[in-house]
Order: structure tokens, then C-alpha cells, then sequence
């Protein structure tokens, strides 16, 4: 079992996902207001699933997903290394202002009730696949790669009917299939051990795991309308962008890259 591992490194995530574990019931979405929105008709006064999940991505969500770095910026790093708010803009190439990020950020703490840490997907897929990237050799490690996971849940976030899934169920349910299609099926007794000990439920892992997968079929169709991806160009001073990358690196909980390759 998952328990037996011996490991310092490896007790240490056991203890994260173990706190994670607990808290994540706190940071569910209300049921009721999910239930709204999927119920609504689409007469162009409420908002409906449909329209929410196009919606999301043009409409605003520069504006949000900076705030939102922002605010998790100023949650972990020391007031020093904070960036301000002009250089974040600037380097977003954005158009709107430092009163439009100030305003949503008003907006976004609101709806979080003010408390900025919470338990996501993001953290259980990133524990999980520490737990068992380990098992995998050096040429079948190159098949399990976080970043596409990471893109895996991204695309899942698009989609309203996500927000009812527990983080943990979500975050597994995302590397069982990423395990399915890939046919690392020595990962098998590791993902149950995951599933066993986070208490979730095969048939709830089944479901999830179709539901992630028609969710990526659709994405990656032509029909899908995403956001064009620009490359982002660093036009403020060095230390600004060095801080910059260093909050990315610590928010998403990977290793800061060395000074010499900023």
C-alpha cells in the first residue's frame, strides 16, 4: 500500500495529499448554484451552461486569469517580490487598465470569500504524479509527462460540468486515462493504491475518466474555438521578469529555474 513507502521525499507528498485530502471538501463549489446554471434555459437573460462555457474564454478571462496570478502571487511571495501591477500588464501585452485588475480583483476575492488558498485539481494532479513517476523507467517517464496533464485539466476547466468533480476524483480520473493511452499499465496497482487511499470510488473514477475523455476529444477537434496563443515578450526590465518566473514556477509548485537561463 501506499502507506509503506519509505522514502522521506515520498512521505512528505503522503502528508500533503493527506492534508489536501481534508481540506478539499471546504473548497467545493455550492451544488445549488451549479444546479442553476445547468437548469436555466438559454433566453438570453440568464446564465446558462452553454453560454458559460463559451463565454469563458474570450470574454474577459485576460483579465481574470492575470488577477488571479496576481492574487496567488501576493498570497506566497514576500511583499519584496511582488511585481506591480503596471509591469504584469505591460507584459501581458493587455489592454485593460490597473483600475480594471484592481476592480476584479475586488470581484474575484468576493466570490472567494476573501480566502485565497484553497485545494484544486492542479495540487492533487501534481502529488499524484509525483507518487508515481517514480515507478516508471527513463524511457516510459517520457510518456507520463506533467505538462500534458496539466493542458488535460486546463481543457477540463472550460467546461462547467467539471466543477462537480472532487478535486481529487478529477486529478486521477485525468491520470488513469492519461495512463489508458498511453499503456502504462505498470502504473495500475500505483493508481489504485491512490484511489484507495484518497477513498474514491471506481464507478466515480469510471465516470469521470469518459467524461475527460469526450471532454479532450471535443477540445481538440476543429470545432472547438480556442484562444489563439501568442509568445509572450518580455518587455520589462530583467529583474522584473526574473521575479516574474519565479512566482509562475512557485505557484505551480516546480522547480525555479536557474538565474543563468532567465
Amino acid at each position: 500500500m501506499i502507506e509503506t513507502l519509505v522514502t522521506s521525499e515520498a512521505q512528505e507528498l503522503l502528508y500533503q495529499l493527506n492534508s489536501l485530502l481534508e481540506q478539499e471538501i471546504k473548497c467545493q463549489p455550492k451544488a445549488c448554484g451549479l444546479r442553476l446554471i445547468e437548469t436555466s434555459h438559454d433566453n438570453g437573460l440568464r446564465m446558462t451552461a452553454r453560454l458559460r462555457d463559451f463565454e469563458v474564454q474570450p470574454k474577459h478571462l485576460g483579465c481574470i486569469g492575470l488577477t488571479c496570478f496576481y492574487l496567488a502571487v501576493k498570497a506566497i511571495e514576500e511583499e519584496r517580490n511582488v511585481p506591480l501591477a503596471t509591469d504584469l500588464i505591460r507584459i501581458s501585452q493587455y489592454k485593460f487598465s490597473v483600475f480594471d485588475m484592481m476592480r476584479m480583483e475586488k470581484i474575484v476575492l468576493e466570490k472567494l470569500g476573501w480566502k485565497v488558498k484553497a485545494t484544486t485539481a492542479l495540487h492533487f494532479l501534481q502529488l499524484y504524479h509525483s507518487l508515481v513517476y517514480e515507478n516508471l523507467t527513463t524511457e516510459r517517464k517520457k510518456l507520463f509527462v506533467f505538462e500534458r496533464l496539466e493542458s488535460h485539466l486546463k481543457a477540463c476547466h472550460c467546461r462547467i460540468g467539471f466543477s462537480k468533480a472532487k478535486p481529487s476524483v478529477l486529478a486521477l480520473s485525468i491520470m488513469a486515462l492519461e495512463m489508458q493511452e498511453q499503456k502504462l499499465f505498470e502504473l495500475n496497482d500505483a493508481i489504485e493504491c491512490l484511489q484507495k487511499h484518497s477513498k474514491i470510488g471506481s464507478r466515480d473514477i469510471l465516470c469521470w475518466k469518459e467524461m475527460v475523455s469526450k471532454c479532450l476529444a471535443e477540445y481538440s477537434s476543429s470545432k472547438c474555438s480556442r484562444p489563439n496563443v501568442q509568445k509572450l515578450k518580455w518587455i520589462v526590465s530583467g529583474r522584473t521578469a526574473r521575479q516574474l518566473k519565479h512566482s509562475y514556477y512557485r505557484i505551480a509548485h516546480l522547480p525555479t529555474i536557474p538565474e543563468s537561463a532567465s
